[in-house]
Protein backbone atom coordinates (compact mmCIF):
# COMPACT_ATOMS: atom_id res chain seq x y z
CA UNK A 1 0.00 0.00 0.00
CA UNK A 2 1.35 3.41 -0.93
CA UNK A 3 1.26 6.44 1.33
CA UNK A 4 -1.40 8.00 -0.90
CA UNK A 5 -3.57 4.87 -0.61
CA UNK A 6 -3.09 4.91 3.16
CA UNK A 7 -4.18 8.56 3.28
CA UNK A 8 -7.37 7.71 1.40
CA UNK A 9 -8.16 4.91 3.86
CA UNK A 10 -7.29 7.09 6.87
CA UNK A 11 -9.65 9.85 5.69
CA UNK A 12 -12.51 7.36 5.84
CA UNK A 13 -12.03 6.93 9.59
CA UNK A 14 -14.19 8.78 12.07
CA UNK A 15 -12.81 12.07 13.43
CA UNK A 16 -12.00 10.33 16.72
CA UNK A 17 -10.14 7.51 14.96
CA UNK A 18 -8.21 9.99 12.79
CA UNK A 19 -7.23 11.97 15.88
CA UNK A 20 -6.03 8.80 17.61
CA UNK A 21 -4.06 7.76 14.52
CA UNK A 22 -2.52 11.22 14.19
CA UNK A 23 -1.53 11.18 17.86
CA UNK A 24 0.04 7.74 17.56
CA UNK A 25 1.96 8.76 14.44
CA UNK A 26 3.25 11.94 16.06
CA UNK A 27 4.33 10.06 19.17
CA UNK A 28 6.18 7.55 17.01
CA UNK A 29 8.39 10.37 15.75
CA UNK A 30 9.71 10.87 19.29
CA UNK A 31 11.61 7.61 18.99
CA UNK A 32 13.65 8.72 15.98
CA UNK A 33 17.38 9.15 16.37
CA UNK A 34 18.99 12.54 15.88
CA UNK A 35 20.39 11.32 12.55
CA UNK A 36 16.93 10.21 11.39
CA UNK A 37 15.41 13.57 12.35
CA UNK A 38 18.18 15.41 10.53
CA UNK A 39 17.63 13.23 7.44
CA UNK A 40 13.89 14.01 7.50
CA UNK A 41 14.55 17.75 7.79
CA UNK A 42 16.99 17.61 4.87
CA UNK A 43 14.40 15.79 2.76
CA UNK A 44 11.79 18.42 3.67
CA UNK A 45 14.17 21.26 2.83
CA UNK A 46 14.95 19.66 -0.54
CA UNK A 47 11.24 19.19 -1.27
CA UNK A 48 10.50 22.83 -0.43
CA UNK A 49 13.45 24.02 -2.51
CA UNK A 50 12.16 22.02 -5.47
CA UNK A 51 8.70 23.60 -5.04
CA UNK A 52 10.27 27.07 -5.08
CA UNK A 53 12.29 26.21 -8.19
CA UNK A 54 9.18 24.81 -9.89
CA UNK A 55 7.16 27.91 -9.00
CA UNK A 56 4.55 25.89 -7.12
CA UNK A 57 5.32 27.31 -3.68
CA UNK A 58 3.69 30.51 -2.44
CA UNK A 59 6.42 32.69 -0.97
CA UNK A 60 5.45 35.06 1.84
CA UNK A 61 7.76 37.86 3.04
CA UNK A 62 9.05 37.31 6.57
CA UNK A 63 7.66 40.60 7.89
CA UNK A 64 4.20 39.59 6.70
CA UNK A 65 4.51 36.19 8.42
CA UNK A 66 5.48 37.88 11.69
CA UNK A 67 2.64 40.41 11.41
CA UNK A 68 0.12 37.63 10.72
CA UNK A 69 1.37 35.59 13.67
CA UNK A 70 1.15 38.59 16.00
CA UNK A 71 -2.38 39.33 14.80
CA UNK A 72 -3.45 35.77 15.57
CA UNK A 73 -2.04 35.99 19.10
CA UNK A 74 -4.04 39.10 19.96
Amino acid sequence: MTVEELKVVARQLSPEERAELASDLLLSLDTLSEAEVEHLWLEEASRRDAEIDAGTARLIPGDQVIADARARLR
